[in-house]
């Protein structure tokens, strides 16, 4: 409505310059405009903000989907792809992914350049413990999902979530695409 109200009076003050005795218009024009202008502005910053969904990834689980073999394209291809559907993914492994995948440690901030993804969505978590605990911590506070073929049977004492139905998205390659079960 702001913008037609906007058209309309630039309209008007156009006409108002252009055809002659049509210059008393302008002193209605003008305001119109000036109005318009804000309400446009108001309009716009009160459109609702885009919310996040948070989704976690058990990095360590998914990079073996593709064949049984450690990749971390396969953690790659599923951020891209979380992201492009509107997903904040945020990726946990355990300590040594990073042998598994090139021989030797590699922390936060070497998943965050090979992910593209912010250092504070990337957690590796300390030799001898395991990452389940973190995964399924940062899935509650988050209220989100987590990404993985871990059924965490060890945990659901302590996360029932786990059995709700949606809350663990599995996934894998079919014929040598990714697919989700995103529902």
């Amino acid at each position: 409505m702001p913008a037609g109200l906007l058209f309309v009076s630039l309209v008007a003050l156009c006409a108002a310059f252009a055809v002659p005795g049509w210059a008393d218009l302008a002193i209605l024009a003008v305001p119109c405009a000036l109005g318009a202008t804000v309400l446009l502005f108001r309009a716009r910053a009160a459109r609702p903000r885009r919310v996040l969904r948070h989704i976690v990834v058990d990095g360590s689980n998914v990079m073996h989907w593709r064949d049984n073999v450690a990749d971390i394209g396969v953690v790659r291809e599923v951020v891209l792809t979380l992201s492009s559907l509107g997903y904040s993914p945020g990726v946990a492994f355990d300590a040594n992914a990073g042998y598994l995948i090139s021989g030797k440690y590699m922390n936060e901030r070497a998943f965050s350049q090979i992910l593209g993804l912010p250092l504070d969505r990337i957690l590796v978590v300390g030799k001898g413990t395991p990452a389940d605990p973190a995964i399924l911590g940062a899935a509650r506070d988050l209220g989100a999902r987590i990404v993985s073929n871990d059924r965490y049977r060890d945990w659901a004492a302590d996360h029932p979530e786990v059995a709700t139905p949606g809350h663990l998205v599995r996934g894998g390659y079919r014929e040598g695409a990714l697919w989700l079960d995103l529902d």
